[in-house]
Parts: C-alpha cells; sequence; structure tokens
C-alpha cells in the first residue's frame, strides 16, 4: 500500500467518523506537509503548518483549525516559501493505518501531527508569526 492509498484509506475512516471535533483536518494537514514536495504550491505548505501549530501547540480541533484557514483564505497576500527538511516526522500515515480504528489510532494520528510538526522547528517562529498577524491570541 503506497502513502496516497494509505491516506486515502484513513480519510475514509475520519470523514465517516462525523465527529464534531474534525479529525480528519489534522490527517490532511499532517499528510500536506509530510509529502509536500519542491513544486508544491506554498499556499498548501503555510496551511498545512499553521494547522499543524494550532493542533499541536495550542490543542485546537480540526473544526477550529478549518474555519482558521477560512480566515487565512480572506487575507490576500504571498505566501513564504519554506525550504524542507529532509526528514519530517518518524510516523506517516502507514503507521497510523496499522493502528486498530478507535481512540488508539485517533491518538496515533495526533502523535503524527506532533512529528511532523517538530521537523520543522527552523520555521516554527515565522508560522507563529502568521498567526498572531492574522488573529491575536485568543
Amino acid at each position: 500500500m503506497t502513502h496516497l492509498e494509505a491516506f486515502q484509506e484513513l480519510s475514509y475512516y475520519t470523514l465517516a467518523k462525523g465527529d464534531i471535533e474534525f479529525i480528519h483536518q489534522h490527517a490532511v494537514d499532517a499528510y500536506a506537509v509530510q509529502h509536500a514536495v519542491g513544486d508544491s504550491k506554498p499556499i498548501s505548505l503555510v496551511f498545512g503548518l499553521v494547522g499543524l501549530y494550532l493542533s499541536v501547540e495550542r490543542g485546537w480541533t480540526g473544526r477550529e483549525v478549518q474555519l482558521f484557514h477560512m480566515k487565512m483564505a480572506r487575507h490576500k497576500r504571498p505566501w513564504p516559501e519554506i525550504a524542507l527538511p529532509e526528514a519530517r516526522g518518524s510516523v506517516t500515515v502507514k503507521h497510523v493505518m496499522g493502528e486498530r480504528p478507535g481512540a488508539a489510532r485517533d491518538a496515533l494520528i495526533m502523535d503524527w501531527c506532533r512529528s511532523v510538526w517538530e521537523s520543522f522547528a527552523d520555521v516554527q517562529l515565522s508560522v507563529r508569526e502568521m498567526v498572531m498577524e492574522i488573529e491575536p491570541l485568543r
């Protein structure tokens, strides 16, 4: 199974949950950031990193992250190009899909987010500052 196939299966799982917290958003952000390539659109990487920051460091739900992404989209600006680190986290979507559905898999999704976010240590300050420009801490 490829990473893309694993992500598609995970998407079926997270969307079928219908949870009010919308854990699907966390999986989308982790996958987008971990699998970004040199010619990926900067907006995709920036939105993903913002989502990871908000979930990992600020404890936001996927629904809250999704709403913040909508607010970001209204701020018309050029998104910065971000250098991609060689290693982007030790947890992957395949690890997540290797876990049984339920609380353990959901916890592993958050471990995946943390793993990917930590691999971008060089840009974390920039991401925090970008979020503060759009919406100061609430």
